[in-house]
């Protein structure tokens, strides 16, 4: 027989790559935890079924939220405060966004990345008794 009759050898069919996280509504648990941070969506995944369900989910979702509320109440105490409130203002703005990238990064991670304060409240609601 020659070598052209032969058939060539099957290609393998490649697979979808493993995360090796868990999966919550159709997207893996990181992602969604992460997503949280958004706090539109941290309120949204608090509604729907399956991503309040999840601890992680839950406990990024509860710990963004925490985040805004105080973040929103400090920056009416500095708004409150002339002068030296008005020029503290913006940098704790700034580092009210590096917080909030950290903790995106870090539950995109797949961590249980926790604030001081804020984080022991989130994980307490999150992981109710």
């Amino acid at each position: 027989m020659s070598k052209a009759s032969e058939s060539p050898p099957p290609v393998p069919t490649p697979r979808a790559a493993s995360s090796g996280t868990a999966k919550v509504g159709g997207m893996d648990e990181n992602v969604a935890g992460a997503l949280a941070y958004l706090v539109i969506i941290a309120i949204v995944w608090l509604v729907l079924e399956p991503y309040n369900k999840n601890k992680f989910v839950r406990f990024h979702s509860i710990q963004a939220i925490a985040l805004s509320v105080v973040s929103m109440g400090l920056s009416m105490v500095l708004t409150a405060i002339p002068i030296l409130g008005w020029f503290i203002l913006p940098f704790f703005w700034l580092a009210m966004f590096v917080v909030g990238v950290i903790c995106f990064v870090k539950a995109f991670q797949g961590q249980m990345f926790k604030l001081p304060i804020i984080g022991d409240f989130a994980e307490q609601q999150a992981n109710p008794k």
